[in-house]
Parts: structure tokens; C-alpha cells; sequence
């Protein structure tokens, strides 16, 4: 078979070793060497486990190895170690998305994506928060507990029914306006529900402070502090006092429309080995909160 058959039939089939080649022009090998180290960095923070890949005894890789990867997305490994090395190669959306889905990147991370990339995402507008199928079941299970995926962002990534109602009506809300950093600043009826707000919204700031320093050159993160920034007086003034604070377990206070004062006590289990996406539980502090989560479980199911 003579080369340009061979990249004839790559172009056709993506997901083979052969990766198809596109000329590209030389200014954007900058872009190219940028995706090539986000790959490796979303690559690197996956433990196998989350994944359901067994870890092995050998194992020297931080997080997940090219080749798994390209197994979990149904790619070519030199196709996908190629695209790590930045070489000048073509990607199709639908690679994109497969990519995406194997490195279980939120939101902002798939935009990102595709945006280095240069290509348009197929599924804009529509969800993909990177919690596996197996960890909303756990959520699920956790009812009438409170329990959403979060990110160090305060992105909202996944939540189950009772925390879907707690603060407001999730399912309402656009995709771009579930963080709860917006929502505490901008939202009405978040800010209703939220017993002691004053003091929430500054230990909020201050943990998206501590947490934005190592993502200070990371375009989801500057947006999000631009948005807020514009949108927020509150806010404005808030983050010039530059105070950080660590995160810490509290009892957190909620004033519900339905069912009445909720006291709960706040819980964080991280997803992975680094700091990250993290399941926050709330628990009930006392027998009347414990009686009126149940209730309000009940009035969720009946659409009320």
C-alpha cells in the first residue's frame, strides 16, 4: 500500500493507528504544544480506578496510561500519543468527544478542549460533568441525604433529587449558571434559602481564592472570576480583601420554602488522589431536620 493510501484510509478510519495528517500553519504549534500538556495533565489526574481499569502491581504512571486512554475512547494509541506530542495532525469532533469522555472532563474542560484544538463541539450546550455512571448511582442511593459532585470551581457537576431542591430547582437552571459561587452572589432564592449568607459568601470566596491558585492561568477559571466580578458589587468588594481560608467541616443552616429550617452537617469526599472533584454530603444534625429532609424527598417525587 503506497503512504497515500495509507492516509487515505486513516482519514477515513479515525480511530485507527494511523493518524490522518493535516498541514497546519507553523503559528499554531503553540496551540498544538497547549492541548498536548492539558491531555497529559487531565491524563495524569485519573487514578485507574475511577475508570474501572485494574491498577496492577507494576504500575510508574501518575494516572492513566496513553494506551487506556485510547482504549477507553476507542481511539488509536499512536494516533492519541501522537496528539500528546503535538504533532501537526488533524482531529475530528467526534475524536474530540471520545477524548472527552475518557478523560471524564467537566464542562469548561470539554470547552476548553475543543476551543485548543480549533474545532466546534457537537454536544455544546449539552451536559458532560465527567461523574461516571457509577457515582450518580451512589447519589441516588444517598437520598434523602443532600449529595452533589462538585469541583474545586464549585462547579455543579452532579447532584441527586433531594440536593436538586434544597437551594433552588437545579433542573431550571441553565448549564453556565450551576456554581454555586454564582449562585450565592447573584441568585435570589439561593440567597433566600441560605440561613447565615453574609458569612457564606465570604468563606466561599475565600476557599475559591486558595483553590484558584493553582489555576490562576486556567481560561474556566479567569471567566468565572470575570463574570462574577462584572455581575457582583458583592463580590467586587469581598474579593479586594484577598482573604483565604482552607477547606474545613461546618454546619451549614438552610431556610426551605417547604418544608422549613434544615441543619446539616457538611462532608467532603474527594473522587480521586489529588484535590479535585469531590462528593459533599449533608447529613441531618438533629431528628426534626432528619423528619423534614424525608418530607422534603417526598415532596420531590411528587413534582410539588
Amino acid at each position: 500500500m503506497t503512504v497515500d493510501a495509507t492516509l487515505t484510509q486513516a482519514a477515513t478510519h479515525p480511530g485507527a493507528d494511523a493518524p490522518p495528517y493535516a498541514t497546519a500553519p507553523r503559528d499554531d504549534a503553540a496551540r498544538r504544544a497547549e492541548l498536548a500538556a492539558f491531555l497529559r495533565s487531565r491524563r495524569e489526574r485519573i487514578t485507574p480506578e475511577q475508570v474501572g481499569l485494574p491498577r496492577g502491581a507494576r504500575r510508574r504512571t501518575p494516572g492513566l496510561r496513553r494506551e487506556e486512554v485510547a482504549h477507553l475512547g476507542a481511539v488509536g494509541v499512536t494516533w492519541y500519543t501522537w496528539l500528546e506530542q503535538a504533532r501537526d495532525i488533524h482531529v475530528s469532533p467526534q475524536v474530540l468527544d471520545a477524548v472527552a469522555r475518557a478523560l471524564l472532563l467537566d464542562r469548561a474542560e470539554r470547552s476548553h478542549l475543543f476551543a485548543l484544538a480549533g474545532a466546534i463541539d457537537p454536544l455544546r450546550g449539552t451536559e458532560c460533568t465527567g461523574v461516571p455512571k457509577a457515582l450518580r448511582q451512589v447519589l441516588d442511593q444517598l437520598s434523602p441525604f443532600p449529595a452533589v459532585v462538585q469541583n474545586s470551581r464549585f462547579d455543579i457537576l452532579a447532584y441527586n433529587r433531594t440536593y436538586g431542591r434544597l437551594m433552588c430547582d437545579f433542573d431550571e437552571l441553565p448549564e453556565e449558571d450551576r456554581n454555586c459561587m454564582w449562585l450565592a452572589f447573584t441568585n435570589a432564592e439561593w440567597r433566600a434559602r441560605t440561613v447565615d449568607l453574609e458569612a457564606s459568601k465570604r468563606i466561599m470566596a475565600a476557599k475559591f481564592r486558595a483553590a484558584m491558585a493553582e489555576h490562576v492561568a486556567e481560561p474556566a477559571w479567569k471567566a468565572l472570576l470575570a463574570r462574577l466580578m462584572d455581575a457582583s458589587p458583592e463580590f467586587r468588594e469581598i474579593w479586594a480583601q484577598h482573604e483565604v481560608v482552607r477547606p474545613a467541616r461546618s454546619v451549614k443552616v438552610f431556610r426551605h420554602p417547604q418544608v422549613g429550617i434544615l441543619q446539616l452537617s457538611a462532608s467532603s469526599l474527594w473522587t480521586g488522589p489529588n484535590p479535585g472533584p469531590k462528593v459533599l454530603t449533608y447529613a441531618p444534625v438533629d431528628d426534626t431536620t432528619h423528619e423534614r429532609l424525608a418530607q422534603l424527598e417526598k415532596l420531590t417525587l411528587a413534582g410539588v
